[in-house]
């Protein structure tokens, strides 16, 4: 320890340097290093679910539940498996051990959960596997649609905006709420079925059979292999008003003939308002790691641009709302103002007790140690949430024991006659492993921290983490660095 403050009193100019880099490289990483609300918290939970339009909460249990839990109950790792059975809906959700690896995880739910898919019944939608992840799980902004314009303009939009936004990288998804599924709806005339010999029998067999994908295969010749595609699906209200119904004699009765065949949407299973009015939201769900400021503001220069073609209807309106990153930054400069208010108070105490001189020294260990902290943040691909912040505010206080009494030790000592320079290498000295001692004790509280089981040992990680790096470098800033430093003021 002595041996280090010797070298770096002796290299003045050098750690001098440093130090002046190292609070540039704060700074900076202050401006650019990824914000959020809520840390990226691992969860080890998979949600799986599965939809069956019109059954019953019991015959969703019977049909869809049952199956899944069939298959899943063999996955290892897993710590408790609950299921939920409501109308037209089927899931199960699978909380994992702490420590479990989830990408392997995730492959085994996948294959578990396509070995369930013969099992259920041929109408359910496709079961979806998702990885539960505590800052994707909620929007960091809402965009709301509305406007006098037909339903089907809004929802086209609402649809390329999705895509627009999904092919960025900082976009996790876009969920759309009051969006509703596209359907072709056929209206036969009953008079014109019956006059033709036709029952609805005929005409569902007729659909059911002429819109499904049919695995042709290959054909193999003496020059080579090819694949065989047939046309069966409906691609337009076209293919399907022009599909043969029956033939009589020479005349060839197509649905065109019997039917009205129109687009329309499915009933509504959720609806989106504002302020009374009908309206489409589009929730923007960010990447993990991404910075949400910077991702709130690209989706509003997106909608900004779209908004500008000629293509954009002059009723449809936008609206922005549920946006995290006022919160963020309403965090952020609460932050700048409990750090300038730390500054000021102690800067005032210090003057009233040690004078001017010692006040400022002292008074620069706090930026400084929260800067260098951010710069270990970012080193470790960690970002600024409200856990982080939280803790830094914490640490506010701590932070300057260190540097008062290497600064009080060195004033008596220049006092009593030592030169500026030797005041402050013996300061250095006398107080190292005191400090040392102090700091030490102060980690030791923390440590518990690591112990905390669950999820809620993975919040406390961040304050311990960011409160041991806070005070490790202000120990070190105060008996190496500052010290350097302070000897030449």
């Amino acid at each position: 320890m002595y041996s280090l403050i010797d070298a770096a009193l002796s290299r003045a100019r050098t750690m001098l340097t440093l130090l002046v880099m190292i609070l540039i490289a704060g700074v900076v990483t202050y401006n650019t290093i990824p914000k959020e609300s809520s840390p990226d918290i691992t969860i080890p939970i998979i949600y799986v679910s599965v939809g069956h339009q019109g059954i019953s909460p019991d015959d969703a249990e019977r049909l869809l539940v049952r199956p899944l839990e069939k298959e899943l109950r063999s996955i290892e790792g897993v710590k408790e498996m609950t299921a939920v059975a409501s109308e037209g809906h089927g899931s199960v959700t699978l909380e994992f051990n702490v420590g479990v690896d989830l990408t392997k995880a995730m492959a085994d739910v996948r294959d578990a959960v396509d070995l369930a898919k013969p099992k259920l019944p041929e109408d359910s939608d496709e079961p979806t596997v998702n990885e539960v992840t505590f800052a994707s799980q909620q929007p960091v902004l809402s965009v709301v649609l509305y406007g006098t314009v037909p339903e089907r303009t809004i929802v086209q939009l609402a649809r390329q905006l999705r895509d627009k936004l999904e092919s960025y990288r900082q976009v996790l998804e876009v969920d759309i709420a009051g969006d509703r599924e596209d359907i072709v709806e056929i209206v036969v005339d009953p008079l014109l079925m019956e006059s033709y010999g036709l029952d609805q029998g005929d005409i569902y067999n007729l659909i059911a059979l002429n819109n499904r994908v049919v695995a042709a295969g290959f054909v193999d010749t003496g020059y080579g292999r090819f694949s065989v595609k047939v046309p069966s699906v409906f691609n337009s209200l076209k293919d399907v008003l022009e599909l043969p119904v029956k033939v009589d004699g020479k005349q060839v009765i197509t649905f065109g003939d019997v039917a009205t065949v129109r687009r329309a949407f499915r009933d509504p299973d959720s609806f989106a308002r504002l302020d009374g009015r009908s309206a489409v939201v589009l929730d923007v769900k960010k990447r993990a790691g991404e910075n949400i400021i910077e991702t709130v503001a690209l989706v509003k220069e997106v909608l900004r641009q779209a908004q500008q073609r000629e293509e954009w209807p002059n009723n449809l309106q936008v609206k922005f709302t549920k946006d995290e990153s006022k919160d963020v930054k309403i965090m952020l400069n609460d932050l700048q103002n409990n750090i300038l208010s730390a500054i000021i108070l102690v800067v005032i105490v210090i003057i009233a007790i040690l004078g001017v001189r010692t006040a400022l020294l002292v008074g620069i260990s706090i930026p400084g140690s929260f800067l260098t902290g951010l710069l270990v943040l970012s080193v470790f691909g960690l970002t600024v949430n409200i856990v982080v912040l939280f803790s830094l505010i914490m640490a506010v206080g701590m932070l300057v024991d260190g540097a008062i009494v290497v600064t009080e030790f060195a004033d008596r000592r220049m006092q009593e006659g030592t030169p500026r320079k030797e005041a402050y290498r013996d300061a250095a000295k006398r107080m190292a492993w005191p400090i040392t001692a102090s700091t030490a004790t102060t980690l030791a509280a923390f440590a518990p921290l690591l112990f905390w089981p669950d999820i809620t040992g993975e919040f406390m990680k961040y304050l311990h983490d960011l409160d041991c790096h806070t005070n490790g470098i202000s120990c070190d800033g105060t008996i190496v660095r500052a010290s350097t430093g302070w000897s030449y003021w």
